[in-house]
């Protein structure tokens, strides 16, 4: 969800602030790219070198920093996508609720154009105090969003509100922040990726060359259009980036057919990518066979037909699957298409350079069940896949 989101994080001097190492950390891991700006009084509290380790960035802490111009914070709020505060202070809330500026952070924030938001955090009689209150009521009235403290013990030995939400919250909620506006927040998607290994004895298989880069690449675009993703996920080295799409990982096509089936009632969207073998052993050695002959028979049986089944028990699903075919690609996706009850289906040659099992590129074409035909050129397979979102945007529209 906040795959490169570009986050401008204000520390101000608070003891919270030692767990903005941790906040940078988890934004880092959602994909963020995060520049770190402290006020000289955060400063005592959590070193700009950690900060700068932990978010690959020069962290700011002064407007007179050699390595940076003093007026740079004009540039640096026009690059944000949204600017976070946190902890925030109550001497620094009141700096911003009158519009002062004697840091870099408040000469920022008086810049930016993205959206702020702020963790208050201080004493229990601070927080409580109408001071305060009305500081953070001037915020909001001015476009601000509050993430209110949490309760709990405090610096000072007190239990009540004042501490800083914690960095998963806060995490949270910015990424509901980047949801709200996004074309599939609210959708459930549920999308296979990768290929199955069908077991032969316990050290052989049946497989096939899909490395899941097409599937993985549809789910993390569907992520960050604002989708609620399961990716079920055969065996694979690809890295899913996103952490807010759950996976569920399997090996054959048994455990594939189970996992979509039983993922399947509550979903909006249903994208079937993966590579599943059509046939596996009908007889699965409990031990390593061993070379003993010139020649040696195996008898294959069907897999289940995941596609077919989904299209068989689809409500108000929108159903897509792909055909991947050396001859015939239209004649046979059409017929697919319209055998397995799809809303649409994805056409890839795999004669075509560049669209081979593990390739970084694909080139596809696009067959709604109202016989409109879109294709695409070669591209890389992120791009294929904001393309093939793009659609299915347009489709559910």
């Amino acid at each position: 969800m906040l795959y490169n989101k570009k986050i401008i994080l204000g520390v101000t001097g608070g003891i919270s602030a030692y767990k903005c190492a941790h906040l940078v950390r988890l934004l880092i891991k959602q994909g963020a790219v995060v520049k770190v700006i402290l006020t000289p009084a955060a400063a005592e509290f959590i070193t700009p070198q950690t900060l700068s380790v932990l978010s690959n960035n020069q962290v700011i802490v002064d407007f007179f920093d050699a390595n940076f111009n003093w007026n740079n914070h004009v540039h640096l709020a026009e690059w944000a996508d949204i600017m976070l505060i946190a902890p925030l202070t109550a001497n620094t809330l009141a700096k911003m609720a009158n519009g002062l500026c004697d840091n870099i952070l408040l000469a920022t924030y008086l810049s930016a154009k993205s959206k702020c938001i702020v963790a208050p955090a201080m004493d229990l009689d601070m927080y409580q105090h109408p001071t305060v209150k009305h500081n953070l009521e001037t915020l909001k009235r001015n476009g601000n969003l509050i993430i209110p403290a949490e309760s709990g013990e405090l610096a000072s030995g007190l239990v009540g509100e004042g501490r800083m939400a914690e960095p998963e919250n806060i995490v949270v909620f910015i990424q509901e922040y980047f949801k709200q506006n996004l074309p599939l927040n609210g959708k459930n998607a549920l999308i296979n990726a990768g290929p199955t290994y069908e077991a032969i004895d316990p050290v052989r298989f049946i497989g096939n060359r899909s490395s899941g880069k097409m599937g993985i690449a549809i789910a993390e675009t569907l992520a960050n259009k604002g989708a609620n993703v399961t990716l079920v996920l055969g065996p694979t080295n690809e890295k899913i980036i996103n952490s807010a799409i759950k996976i569920i990982n399997i090996e054959n096509s048994d455990q594939m057919y189970e996992a979509m089936l039983s993922n399947y009632d509550n979903k909006d969207i249903v994208i079937c990518s993966a590579a599943v073998a059509d046939y596996k052993p009908a007889n699965l050695s409990s031990s390593k066979i061993k070379k003993k002959t010139e020649n040696f028979n195996l008898e294959l049986t069907k897999t289940k037909d995941i596609l077919s089944e989904l299209g068989q028990q689809k409500k108000q699903q929108i159903l897509i699957g792909f055909a991947l075919e050396t001859e015939k690609l239209l004649e046979y996706a059409e017929e697919k298409l319209k055998n397995k009850n799809l809303d649409f289906i994805v056409a890839n040659s795999a004669s075509e350079n560049g669209t081979v099992f593990g390739a970084d590129t694909n080139k596809i074409t696009i067959i709604d069940k109202h016989n409109k035909i879109s294709n695409f050129e070669l591209k890389s397979k992120h791009e294929v896949a904001v393309d093939i979102v793009n659609y299915l945007i347009d489709f559910i529209k």
